[in-house]
């Protein structure tokens, strides 16, 4: 810049050139996405999850040669002679009959092309069941991690704005629901669900239900935390003095600026609630056959060594989906929690 002095005064002369119009200044949003794509264990993590859930809920509809709880009726059929020798007037006679046993089912069988990944001992296609097995354990934990944000988020924000004895009563609710022991109450609840006429389908929503009401204190308490200390911030002074409602207070101003914590937190929860569910249905506790899930297809190992030693087809697929779950959600949560970290290089 130049500056130009004549008697009428000193006039200001901008000599730099102009930013160029086609340069965009890149939101906060596309940062983190950028961020997040840099990772190559995002990216494997995200190609993880979106295979699952392709796999587990387009996989029926392609696929769909055997049923969930069909079974294969094409196993060989057994024929029985029975002789039977009587005489007549001092000749001996021998009369046999052929009897043909029932149709057995095709259990156990190898894979082929009838069956990709072979039946197990019931008869049951092992690769459709992997396939409805990941509907119910990729839902039922979505819907709890949702459930617990929800709840976390609602009581987190009103007790760490609030303060004082709304704060002390929800907290001291949070220590409580903290002391009670999983799965023995899980055990109990289980055992009034199995004299009951509840669908075998829907049990482990149930038994999910009871899990939420007792998992969403940690999420309380770290909104609570964040909302302590963001309520003396400028801006919320500013939204007092505008007159803004409480409600618009919190969830308009607090709660977005807590939202990447939770994002984090959501896409770590999952992975740890797939390993709860599938923990539930191979303790039996959870879905029960003829339905299918992730745990209850390896339950059939704590029974049966044979199948263990000598059927890796029947159980092994089922452990590698929860791994791939557990570690996809993992990594996807570790690439957000670098992305959405402000401190992180741009």
């Amino acid at each position: 810049m130049e500056e130009n002095t004549s008697k009428l005064g000193t006039e200001v002369v901008d000599t730099e050139e102009p930013l160029d119009k086609n340069v965009r200044l890149m939101s906060p949003t596309m940062m983190v996405v950028r961020r997040f794509f840099r990772s190559k264990l995002s990216i494997v993590g995200l190609i993880m999850v979106i295979g699952l859930f392709i796999f587990s809920f387009a996989g029926p509809e392609i696929y769909d040669q055997w049923g969930e709880i069909e079974l294969d009726e094409s196993g060989k059929t057994e024929y029985a002679i029975a002789e039977t020798t009587y005489e007549v007037n001092g000749v001996k006679y021998t009369l046999r009959q052929t009897t043909e046993k029932e149709l057995k089912d095709n259990f156990l069988a190898p894979p082929s092309e009838e069956h990709i990944l072979g039946t197990d001992n019931e008869g049951y296609d092992i690769f459709v069941r992997l396939m409805y097995g990941g509907r119910i354990s990729l839902t039922v934990s979505f819907l709890a991690v949702f459930l617990i944000t929800l709840l976390g988020v609602f009581l987190g924000g009103i007790a760490g704005f609030f303060g004082g004895w709304i704060d002390n009563v929800i907290m001291r609710l949070c220590d409580v629901l903290m002391c009670l022991p999983g799965i023995p109450i899980l055990l109990i609840i289980s055992t009034i669900l199995d004299a009951s006429d509840i669908d075998a389908k829907y049990r482990i929503y149930l038994l999910m239900t009871y899990l939420t009401f007792i998992s969403w204190p940690g999420t309380a308490r770290l909104v609570r935390g964040q909302i302590l200390s963001l309520r003396e911030q400028e801006y919320m002074v500013a939204a007092e003095a505008m007159g803004y409602s409480t409600g618009r207070k919190i969830f308009k101003h607090l709660v977005p600026n807590v939202m990447p914590q939770l994002i984090v937190q959501m896409s770590l929860s999952l992975g740890s609630m797939i390993l709860y569910e599938a923990t539930l249905s191979y303790l039996n506790l959870g879905v029960k056959a003829p339905y299918a899930a992730w745990g209850t297809m390896i339950n059939i190992i704590s029974t049966n060594q044979d199948i263990l030693q000598n059927h890796l087809n029947v159980w092994v697929p089922a452990g590698v989906c929860i791994v791939i779950a557990v570690l996809g959600f993992n990594f996807v949560g570790d690439g957000l929690r670098d992305a959405l970290d402000p401190k992180a290089r741009r």
